[in-house]
């Protein structure tokens, strides 16, 4: 396996004992109802456009503030792939179990892929288990501005989704800007996806009902991918999308209003384009890399998109899923107004966060089906 497509492996990346302190306090201050935490640290509530944050991500927010956590595109590419590993295993929380994790090797465009998949804690879906009755499977691209993130740093999210949608979910590492820019995370994702599909009865998942979908640049990802795969006639059953960016030259409202100071600036989104990108300006309209702008969603498969009201993201995935509904696309939409970009990473510190993640995994469930969710 080439040294450059074993970056989804994380290796030796520890958050300091400051970091660990701190994410611990806030695990301990997510037992504290909204109401409580106001009264003894926060004061007051941060309320933008009518919008209430989240008392539990407004508590996040503030100690980075306090702290001056630097933002990704300050720093170089190691480096930022270094402070993503550490935020999210600082307030990582024991794991959720699923029925069974193993790291396997898929096939990317030009070479192996370090991959892991979760098996539903479900009786009937071990290992090797045949494909009737078998449950679904969701092929996951982890976010991260296509250039940082890899399966440690989603290893939770997709612990959750495979938990409380009773699915397989299989994550794909796919290579990253700036080492291999557009279209190398592009072209593994399609790789990826149509291997899964080969290969979904091995997995244990039922090869019927193959979806695909991500979070953020993951979702772009997905989003291509779905659609590739739709002009094949061979499109997976479904796409979640979570959070993601669909026009690399989107100047809209949200980019303005919380661009800056919720974990997502827009300085951040400008840097990791032109990482994937280069200086290529022209390049920023293809539909591989907007999918917005693609002339043929009316073949794209159902899909299930997901906004954060505090998202520099947000108005993208609303344009998103209304071009696929005015296609005639089968869409499904999911909005969590009180939360930021990212709160996939929050689920043990905030409530709200965690509740989220499982009404995807029920709305994923249902559109596309899987055996019955554990119980939470």
């Amino acid at each position: 396996m080439h040294d450059a497509l074993r970056a989804g492996r994380t290796f030796g990346v520890q958050p300091s004992l400051v970091e660990m302190l701190q994410g611990t306090g806030a695990r301990l201050l997510s037992h504290l109802p909204g109401s409580a935490l106001h009264r003894l640290v926060l004061r007051s509530s941060h309320v933008v456009e009518g919008m209430t944050l989240d008392p539990h991500v407004q508590l996040v927010r503030a100690v980075r503030v306090r702290h001056d956590v630097p933002m990704r595109t300050r720093e170089n590419v190691v480096e930022r792939r270094a402070i993503y590993r550490r935020e999210v295993a600082s307030v990582a929380g024991a794991p959720t179990p699923v029925g069974r994790v193993r790291d396997v090797d898929v096939e990317g465009a030009s070479g192996t892929l370090a991959a892991r998949h979760y098996a539903p804690p479900v009786g009937g879906e071990a290992y090797g288990a045949r494909a009737a009755g078998a449950a679904s499977l969701l092929v996951y691209y982890h976010g991260g501005g296509f250039a940082i993130g890899d399966l440690e740093t989603h290893d939770e999210p997709c612990r959750l989704l495979a938990r409380h949608a009773g699915m397989h979910v299989l994550s794909v590492a796919y290579r990253l800007a700036p080492e291999y820019p557009f279209p190398a995370p592009v072209d593994d994702s399609i790789a990826a996806l149509r291997w899964a599909m080969r290969n979904a009865e091995s997995l244990g998942a039922d090869p019927r009902r193959v979806g695909v979908g991500g979070d953020s640049a993951g979702g772009n990802l997905a989003a291509v991918a779905a659609l590739e795969l739709a002009r094949g006639g061979t499109p997976p059953v479904a796409q979640l999308l979570i959070y993601p960016t669909t026009d690399a030259e989107a100047t809209t409202p949200s980019r303005t209003r919380f661009g800056e100071g919720y974990f997502l600036d827009a300085s951040d989104i400008d840097g990791f384009r032109d990482l994937y990108l280069g200086s290529d300006v022209a390049v920023r309209r293809d539909p591989r890399v907007s999918p917005l702008r693609a002339p043929d969603l009316h073949l794209a498969p159902p899909a299930l998109v997901v906004t954060a009201g505090f998202d520099a993201l947000r108005d993208e995935g609303v344009d998103y899923a209304e071009a696929l509904r005015l296609s005639g696309a089968t869409v499904r939409y999911l909005h969590f107004e009180p939360l930021v970009h990212g709160f996939l990473h929050m689920t043990s510190v905030s409530p709200a966060a965690r509740r989220a993640t499982i009404a995807i995994a029920a709305e994923w469930k249902a559109l596309v089906g899987g055996s019955a969710p554990a119980a939470r």
